[in-house]
């Protein structure tokens, strides 16, 4: 069996790939001039920094008005650095929200792109990781370079000084500590307000990221529902998450100011009033301010430059394995024919270890049909529906629609032939893709009335009252969904297996034959023998192959 490309490493893998390269251009080329004010700020704060150690040693020596002109130059310079880590802490907490935001929407945007065989092989744990851990990590740590530079530079000039210190003013600062603290809880309770919406949003966000991976088959079948699923619920959740992010960080960041603004005044207290403490005393106090912070800070931050790559590296990887076959949207097509010839395609069957091969199959379809395909368990009947719908491209053979073959590259028009439940359907809290249908509460209501299910759901808005039913009851909600959809083409796998005997003769006596009236084609796989009068045609399948394609009413015995 093949590695998938996530797997496999080159000889060079240490060195940057293409993609690497493009990931390091979308983090720090996308908005290169908050990048640079970032930067600039951090590294003018880091000069600051440097100026008032200058200016303390310079005070301890001097007395009068030179010592006076002293406390108005370390006030400016003291305000100064103060004004700078603010605005350093703001730019870096914004620019650290718009990268995982990109990351996720440009993740989002390749998974929905991909054909659905590269999205199963990746796998929905990888792709969640890749969303949630992996991109976190390295929009955490490419915003934090030039701090980690900054902070590196700060320790390099305090280490030797450490030595000297005396814990004499501990208590004194720990007085002023404690007002800086004071000050900085009441800014974090307004931000933890933020950060907790953010977290509910979270919720919502993963529950929409989960919907792209499990509803991919829906929505690669219908281009329109894909745009409207991104638009108005996974881009606009991306977008909250960011702003409450983004309004808790900066009251986080003002509160961290408040605290600055407090060891600063303890600083001058010791210096310029209170100058007896000496050296020592300040040596304390710039020690406090100076290493403890960019310390900590430097031991958290040097892990993760290597988490960073290596996040970096799997994100690439996985986009390169997602990458491969994607197709461009493509414009609906009228439906007259639709047929398999020659079709193969092999797959690895984990359940006997060892390739699936389906086909050579030869299959043909025409509007107005009803199709029943049956065969045994594992004999091939979701990936031979996976090819009709072009879900999966095949690996020998041709798909010709309307008496042309379909290229890989035009894969998208055979799909939007086609509206499917399938047995691993995914429900959308929404009729995604349908906004502004006319008339579309009132249709949606009559069908969910008509399936018995007006008691416990309803439809407003175009969206579901509630998701919180049994299999059966939500499958009757996701054909509800294909059927408003209006393809020319239905796809039901074993969409009756979940359902009550009396929601089965709804579903085979009433519903196909009134959408064979419409004209519309169905592929019904179903092993419910008794209600195989109701179609044209029944195609068995056994170990990938097709082994009988009769008309209903043929003589069957030995097929079913």
């Amino acid at each position: 069996m093949e590695r998938p490309a996530s797997a496999r490493r080159p000889a060079d893998a240490d060195a940057p790939s293409a993609r690497e390269r493009a990931l390091h251009a979308l983090v720090f080329a996308q908005n290169p001039a908050a990048f640079a004010a970032a930067t600039a700020t951090s590294l003018v704060s880091g000069a600051t920094a440097v100026a008032l150690v200058v200016l303390i040693n310079l005070a301890l020596v001097s007395e009068g008005e030179v010592l006076l002109r002293l406390g108005l130059a370390f006030a400016g310079v003291a305000t100064a650095m103060v004004v700078l880590q603010t605005a350093s802490g703001i730019l870096f907490g914004r620019l650290g929200q718009d990268v995982l935001a990109r990351l996720r929407a440009r993740i989002c945007d390749t998974v929905e792109a991909a054909p659905l065989r590269a999205v199963e092989q990746v796998g929905a744990a990888r792709i969640q990781a890749l969303l949630t851990d992996d991109v976190f990590t390295i929009a955490t740590m490419v915003v934090r370079l030039p701090v980690l530079l900054t902070n590196t530079v700060a320790i390099s000039g305090c280490l030797g000084y450490l030595a000297w210190l005396s814990p004499a003013l501990f208590l004194g600062a720990l007085g002023l500590m404690a007002v800086g603290v004071g000050g900085y809880m009441l800014a974090s309770g307004r931000a933890r307000h933020h950060l907790e919406h953010a977290g509910g949003r979270q919720d919502a966000l993963f529950a929409h990221l989960s919907a792209l991976v499990l509803g991919t088959k829906e929505l690669k079948l219908n281009r329109e529902k894909a745009a409207d699923f991104r638009a108005r619920h996974l881009g606009a959740t991306i977008e909250s998450v960011r702003r409450a992010r983004t309004h808790g960080m900066t009251l986080l960041a003002l509160g961290s100011a408040w605290g600055s603004l407090i060891i600063f005044g303890f600083i001058g207290l010791v210096l310029f009033v209170f100058s007896g403490g000496g050296a020592v005393a300040t040596g304390y106090a710039v020690v406090l301010l100076y290493l403890v912070g960019p310390l900590a800070a430097v031991l958290e931050d040097l892990p993760r430059l290597a988490l960073a790559r290596v996040a970096g590296r799997r994100l690439a990887e996985t986009e390169a394995a997602l990458a491969a076959g994607t197709d461009a949207p493509a414009p609906p097509l009228p439906f007259a024919s639709l047929a398999l010839a020659g079709v193969t395609h092999a797959y690895w069957d984990e359940r006997t270890s060892e390739m699936f091969r389906l086909g050579p199959v030869d299959l043909a379809f025409r509007p107005g049909e009803i199709v029943f395909l049956v065969g045994g368990n594992g004999s091939g009947k979701t990936t031979l529906a996976k090819l009709v719908t072009g879900l999966y491209a095949p690996e020998g053979g041709q798909v010709l629609l309307n008496g042309k073959p379909v290229e890989d590259s035009a894969r998208g028009a055979q799909r939007r032939l086609f509206s499917a439940v399938f047995g691993d359907f995914h429900l959308f809290e929404s009729l995604v893709g349908l906004a502004g249908a006319p008339d579309l509460d009132a249709r949606a209501n009559r069908l969910v009335s008509r399936l018995a299910l007006a008691h416990k759901v309803s439809v407003a808005d175009g969206r579901f009252s509630t998701r919180d039913l049994s299999t059966g009851q939500r499958k009757r909600l996701a054909l509800v969904a294909a059927v408003l959809e209006d393809r020319p083409f239905l796809v039901f796998d074993e969409w009756a297996a979940d359902q009550d005997p009396a929601f089965k003769t709804v579903f085979y006596r009433e519903l196909l034959p009134e959408l064979k009236a419409l004209g519309k084609s169905v592929l019904v796989i179903s092993h419910d023998d008794r209600y195989f009068d109701c179609g044209d045609r029944i195609v068995h399948m056994e170990n990938g192959r097709i082994t009988a394609d009769l008309p209903a009413g043929a003589d069957r015995r030995g097929v079913a």
